[in-house]
C-alpha cells in the first residue's frame, strides 16, 4: 500500500505508510509541524565552520594572552578577568556545537527513516514486478 499523499508533481506519492496510517512521513500531518521546525532552519546556521574557527581563534588569543602576562606586557589581573570572558566565551560556542550535533543527529535518524521506507517500497515493487 502507497501513501494517499500528492506530491508537489501533483502525483500519487509512492512513500510507504507510517504508524498504521496512510501518510508517509513526509504526508503525515501529525508530523507537519516537525518538518516545518526542521525546514525553517536552513541557513540559519551560520556555516558549518564558522563555530570550529572560533574556538581555534579564541584558542589562539588565550596562548597570546599567556605570552603577554610572562613577558610582563599584560597585568596578571587584567589577564585572569580576559582569560575568564574568553574562556566564557569557548564554553557558548561548545555548547552550540553540541546542540547543533545533536539537531544533525535527529535529522539523520529522520533520513535513515525516509531511505529505510524507500528501500521497502522498492522491496515490494520488486516483489510485486512493478518497477519503476
Amino acid at each position: 500500500m502507497n501513501c494517499s499523499g500528492i506530491t508537489r508533481e501533483n502525483t500519487a506519492c509512492k512513500g510507504t505508510p507510517i504508524d498504521g496510517s496512510q501518510w508517509c512521513y513526509v504526508h503525515h500531518p501529525a508530523h507537519a509541524e516537525e518538518r516545518r521546525k526542521h525546514g525553517s532552519k536552513g541557513g540559519k546556521r551560520g556555516g558549518r565552520g564558522r563555530p570550529v574557527s572560533e574556538l581555534a581563534r579564541l584558542g589562539a588569543r588565550l596562548e597570546e594572552l599567556a605570552d603577554k602576562v610572562l613577558s610582563g606586557e599584560v597585568d596578571r589581573g587584567d589577564a585572569a578577568i580576559a582569560g575568564q570572558l574568553l574562556g566564557a566565551s569557548r564554553a557558548c560556542l561548545r555548547d552550540v556545537l553540541s546542540a547543533t550535533e545533536e539537531q544533525l543527529r535527529e535529522e539523520v535518524e529522520e533520513l535513515e527513516i525516509i531511505a529505510e521506507e524507500k528501500r521497502e517500497e522498492d522491496r515490494k515493487a520488486r516483489a510485486t514486478g512493478r518497477h519503476r
